[in-house]
């Protein structure tokens, strides 16, 4: 470490030394003088100016202390780096007697983080006065065989000053038998002892009064006394003698206690009770020395009464005294020497601080989580300490001279580890080694890094038309890994429009379940399958979102009877027909053409005779709605026939109407049926005919191209429609299906005009179904018009595909009744 400046601040020194490290920390040493009981406010030191911080850097650098005992007692001022003191000094609550009070300090500064360590010496001021531990003190001095020269004991003045503040002398009144002797330890510390100046005679005066008075050195000086009072004993003239004056022994620590350290040897030259010794400890033997160690007053054995700890004192000083038992009593002293050697008692110590409790998923490699001390209060290589990391987390120690940080080594990711416990273990260099351990728990803070997701790729819902507005269609869901608010979820529905309306004039979903409703009954002859898209956004920041397309489809229910479009007929469905008494079976009276606007099961009609039995002359074909008569007619038949027809779908409940013909039997009759190629050369049909006929091609034609367009444009974006597949195979495999179920068919009237024109569309199976487009005959073509035919929707294919991949379908039944027939 290398000093590169002495700073003198008023009178307080610094000392100041800096230690450049390759990674960019700064380990430096930094030592400040203060006078304790200083006023707050008072400035100790400008550490920024000390540390070489440029004033413009100050605010940015964010100079602050640490330190868990002595922090309160110290701030530094942001503004300029100055440190001042922060609240009241007493030196020696802080440090008692000791002659150094030096308090370490650790200085951070941020942008980038850098450790120094700060010592600050509190001196001493003189705001203690000298005391004795007893203000009275009584001494027995036998008169005649004290000699002159006789040195007594008194009581060592205590002062928690230090320093020149502390006791540097002592006085004692005025007395021609006695005079003052001050010696000095090797620590410095003033020891009074009372001579005898002259021989006393207890006859002459049996008291003497005295009064030692203690100074320090301080300005203004401060003093205490203590009384002493002199009783005059008569005759024991030998006190006790020790074999040495000064004993030195090394003990180690935590010896188990009644070790015996020590035994001394005193001798007393008198007889009887004047030379029976007790042992014991003087005044001069501090009270922290008198707890851990023990005395025998009769065989002067010193054996171990307490724990002996080199972390708390390496030293001690025992003053002994040897009293006979004589009249007066009689002493002799001598001092022992305790040495504390130490032993690897200790294990460290592992201190961690946080710089922040969360640490935030995106924190980069290298970012500083907190900071590790670790001490070990034993010396040598049993204070030496290595740190080591629990294995197989993303963080790692840095460390420089004892000071080690704790950072990030990697990514984190709170969706798969949200809570990191690391075990730290520091273990000395003694032997054998002594281990501790602690456990960090760190929690990693989430930010909005996933989007929410919904739990299918589409969703179906199936709901029958006619179904009142409010009814719960489907419920979306998804689902987002993140956390708190960044996983609160709102549901909404994409803005679009459907044959010019808001999407929103359809269904509503509600924000926070999911939950879609229908805003209106829908009729499926009116719209078939509803394509809306769906938007989960969470309330992070940014917000992030995802979409799913929801396909509602419409079920069809049996609300339509069918409806005669041929023949002609009355508001009360009454058909009116001729035959001529000369038919044959087979004959066809005419042929009933109906329309239903349901689909599927629903649409399918069926042709039947009421009462049967009455007209058994005629017959219906079942699904042609051909008229027809089973034999020929006999002369004794009414000639007005009324047959009663009912025209059914297959809905559940199935609707009907009812159709009357009234065939008249005439005479004769010209009906004639020409075949097809009949029709193709001879006939002649008027002009308007023909323009009805190529308008009605050029429209299906116009039509079919336009369709096959749609399918075309639907079948490319594949993209954006899962169901996209499906709409290729029904525009294509399933469209040659169509042509092959539609059946066109020619009928034409007598003078060559077209009487009516048959469609026929077969289902697969057995049973057959006509749509029929007829034609008035040719007097009354100024009433024709063309009936376009119903859409018929063949959905199977396409809901199963869709099924596949998701259906929220409120009853999944109705699906197969209505589109799977």
């Amino acid at each position: 470490m290398d000093i590169r400046g002495f700073c003198q601040c008023w009178k307080w020194q610094v000392v100041c030394s800096f230690l450049l490290c390759s990674w960019g920390w700064v380990s430096g040493q930094l030592r400040y003088s203060i006078v304790e009981e200083s006023e707050p406010g008072t400035l100790v030191g400008n550490v920024a100016q000390d540390l070489g911080i440029r004033r413009a850097e100050i605010s940015q650098r964010r100079i602050h202390l640490r330190s868990e005992k002595y922090q309160k007692y110290f701030s530094v001022n942001p503004a300029n780096g100055g440190l001042v003191v922060k609240d009241r000094i007493d030196r020696e609550s802080l440090c008692g007697s000791s002659p150094s009070c030096l308090l370490q300090i650790e200085v951070v500064a941020e942008n980038p983080v850098e450790l120094y360590s700060l010592e600050i010496e509190i001196l001493d001021i003189n705001d203690n006065s000298p005391t004795f531990s007893s203000d009275d003190r009584t001494i027995k001095i036998t008169e005649l065989l004290t000699s002159p020269g006789a040195r007594f004991a008194l009581e060592i003045a205590k002062d928690l000053d230090v320093g020149v503040n502390g006791v540097s002398q002592y006085t004692l009144n005025t007395n021609p038998y006695f005079s003052l002797s001050v010696k000095s330890r090797k620590d410095g510390t003033l020891i009074p002892q009372l001579i005898l100046e002259k021989v006393l005679d207890r006859e002459e005066k049996q008291e003497h009064n005295l009064i030692l008075t203690a100074i320090d050195g301080g300005e203004p000086a401060r003093s205490g006394t203590c009384r002493i009072t002199i009783v005059v004993l008569d005759i024991n003239d030998n006190p006790p003698v020790f074999n040495q004056s000064v004993y030195k022994i090394s003990i180690r620590e935590n010896l188990p206690l009644r070790t015996v350290i020590l035994t001394l040897n005193a001798t007393d030259q008198d007889d009887g009770a004047n030379g029976e010794i007790q042992f014991s400890f003087d005044d001069h033997t501090y009270e922290s020395a008198k707890r851990l160690f023990a005395l025998n007053e009769q065989n002067g054995e010193i054996y171990i009464n307490g724990l002996v700890d080199y972390e708390e004192s390496n030293f001690y000083e025992l003053s002994i005294k040897a009293e006979d038992k004589g009249f007066p009593l009689l002493e002799g002293n001598c001092i022992v020497h305790v040495d504390v050697e130490d032993v690897n008692d200790n294990p460290p110590e592992i201190i961690f601080s946080t710089v922040n409790n969360n640490i935030a998923e995106n924190a980069p490699s290298g970012h500083i989580v907190g900071f590790i001390n670790v001490r070990d209060k034993d010396s040598g290589r049993n204070g030496e300490i290595k740190l080591d990391l629990s294995p197989n987390v993303p963080f790692r120690i840095r460390s420089h001279q004892n000071r080690y940080a704790l950072v990030t080594d990697g990514n984190l990711d709170r969706e798969e580890t949200p809570q990191y416990t690391i075990e730290l273990t520091a273990a000395d260099l003694g032997s054998p080694p002594l281990y501790s351990k602690t456990s960090v728990t760190l929690s990693v803070s989430d930010i909005n890094d996933n989007a929410p997701l919904f739990t299918q790729s589409t969703y179906n819902a199936f709901i029958k038309e006619n179904t009142d507005p409010g009814t719960l269609l489907c419920t979306v869901s998804a689902t987002d890994l993140d956390e708190g608010v960044n996983s609160d979820l709102v549901y909404s529905i994409v803005e679009s429009q459907i044959d010019g309306s808001s999407v929103s004039s359809y269904v509503y979903i509600h924000s926070s379940d999911g939950n879609i409703y229908a805003q209106r009954s829908f009729d499926y002859e009116q719209i078939q399958v509803l394509h809306i898209t769906i938007k989960v956004e969470d309330s992070g920041s940014p917000h992030l979102s995802s979409t799913v397309p929801v396909f509602i489809f419409i079920l069809d229910t049996n609300d339509n009877p069918p409806s005669l479009l041929y023949p002609e007929h009355s508001e009360d469905l009454i058909v009116q027909e001729k035959i001529p008494k000369s038919t044959s079976a087979g004959y066809l009276v005419t042929k009933l053409s109906a329309v239903d606007l349901d689909s599927g099961h629903n649409a399918w009609l069926v042709f039947t005779l009421v009462d049967p039995i009455n007209y058994s002359s005629f017959q219906v074909s079942k699904h042609t709605g051909e008229v027809r008569t089973v034999r020929g007619l006999q002369e004794s038949e009414n000639m007005e026939q009324q047959l009663v027809i009912s025209i059914s779908d297959q809905g559940n409940p199935p609707l009907s109407t009812t159709v009357t013909v009234l065939v008249s039997i005439a005479d004769e009759v010209i009906v004639e049926r020409p075949k097809s190629g009949d029709f193709l050369t001879n006939s002649k049909p008027p002009s308007d005919m023909t323009l009805y006929l190529i308008i009605s091609l050029v429209a299906i034609s116009l039509v079919s191209l336009v369709t096959f367009m749609i399918l075309l444009v639907r079948c490319l974006r594949k993209d954006t429609y899962d169901y996209s597949s499906s709409c290729c195979f029904l525009g294509g495999s399933q469209s040659k299906a169509y042509t092959d179920q539609y059946q066109p068919a020619l009928y034409l009237n007598t003078d060559g005009t077209l009487k009516y024109m048959e469609v026929r569309m077969v289902p697969p199976g057995s049973q057959g179904q006509s749509y029929q487009t007829n034609l008035p005959p040719a007097p009354e073509l100024q009433d024709f018009s063309i009936v376009q035919p119903l859409e018929f929707p063949k959905l199977q294919d396409l809901v199963q595909d869709v099924s596949a991949e998701g259906n929220c379908s409120n009853d999944p039944g109705n699906v197969s009744e209505s589109y799977f027939h």
